[in-house]
């Protein structure tokens, strides 16, 4: 069944706090000091809130790649150019990328997605490689008017949450976002601007390696956007209309999807979380179901998952995207689950308990 946008976004439940505090009392008796494991335990009890039991599963993991191109880079915005986002996704399918290294390290699978490459991969989809949910051979320009129309945008968030819902049905019990697109960090830092206000040259970096002449450019080119398009922030679907691309409109989908089904989803880096931001603005409850895998050395990551009250599980100057740095925190999530679900409590152990 393909679910519409107004069904998710009205149907995501809160969390339940009722386990979360069950979590919480019963690893309070756990044969080691109180909160010893730190964020650990943080994270056991989001899950449990999650997954409304205190023994959290997460052993069938999925990372989704979402592919898409951007008009944009016409206006020299990346160090790379446009054909590089194919070639990855065939990189992609032949196992040689990184995402396919981490995952397989995590024990998750990968699941690569079309939302608007600027070329025909249909040989990889009739293949069974590959997911098509094609909306376009990538977005316009968007220092030139939209981004895309608005029924595109709302096609991009509800190709993401059919997505949800099909790794649902195939009972994945984990979810993570992951992007590839050539120019991608611009939109990015658009709809970062768009939300937080920030000037643009503090949320704007250098993506895959611009010079400073480079990065002057792409500052320019974002400012031109914001004034040509005026996204409203009050309106997600405009923004993303407006100065989003189709893979960050189906990473936003993913995340609405993943909460509607009560699945936790790593959010990667920075497209990812600025699929996040969207998701957020869309349905604030999705928030809940979200853990942020890392933060990205890109200068506006910092002020994104600020924005989304989420504090990172790693740091280790990742700015590959591609879903990397969610699939290495995908074993830590495991980890917390498997100390609620595992560890004897102190009577189970014979322990004497803090006089």
């Amino acid at each position: 069944m393909n679910l519409k946008l107004s069904e998710v976004v009205s149907g995501i439940e809160p969390v339940s706090e009722q386990w979360r505090q069950k979590a919480r009392e019963y690893m309070k008796n756990l044969a080691m000091p109180q909160d010893s494991l730190g964020e650990l335990l943080t994270l056991a009890e989001q899950l449990a809130a999650i997954k409304r039991s205190l023994k959290p599963s997460v052993s069938h993991k999925t990372v989704v790649t979402m592919a898409g191109d951007h008009g944009v880079v016409a206006e020299g915005v990346s160090a790379y150019p446009q054909e590089v986002t194919p070639q990855m996704v065939y990189n992609f399918v032949s196992g040689g990328a990184a995402i396919n290294v981490l995952a397989a390290a995590a024990g998750a699978r990968v699941i690569v997605v079309d939302m608007g490459v600027a070329a025909d991969l249909s040989s990889l989809v009739e293949e069974g490689k590959i997911i098509s949910c094609k909306i376009g051979y990538g977005t316009k320009n968007f220092a030139r008017g939209p981004a895309m129309t608005r029924e595109e945008a709302v096609q991009a968030l509800e190709a993401g949450i059919f997505i949800a819902g099909k790794l649902a049905g195939e009972g994945a019990e984990l979810l993570a976002t992951g992007d590839m697109g050539i120019g991608n960090t611009t939109p990015s830092s658009a709809i970062l601007a768009v939300f937080s206000g920030k000037p643009v040259q503090e949320v704007t970096g250098r993506g895959t390696g611009l010079d400073d002449e480079g990065l002057q450019n792409k500052i320019r080119v974002i400012r031109q956007a914001l004034e040509i398009n005026r996204p409203d922030p009050a309106d997600p679907v405009d923004v993303l209309a407006k100065v989003g691309g189709y893979e960050i409109g189906g990473i936003a989908g993913l995340i609405l999807g993943a909460a509607y089904h009560r699945i936790p989803v790593l959010i990667d880096g920075f497209i990812s979380s600025a699929g996040a931001l969207l998701a957020k603005h869309l349905a604030p409850l999705s928030l809940d179901y979200m853990i942020a895998a890392h933060q990205s050395m890109e200068p506006g990551h910092q002020f994104m998952l600020q924005e989304l009250g989420l504090k990172a599980l790693l740091n280790l100057n990742l700015r590959l995207g591609e879903g990397t740095g969610a699939a290495l925190a995908m074993n830590i999530v495991e980890a917390s689950c498997r100390i609620i679900g595992q560890m004897s409590t102190f009577d189970d152990a014979g322990v004497s308990k803090k006089l």
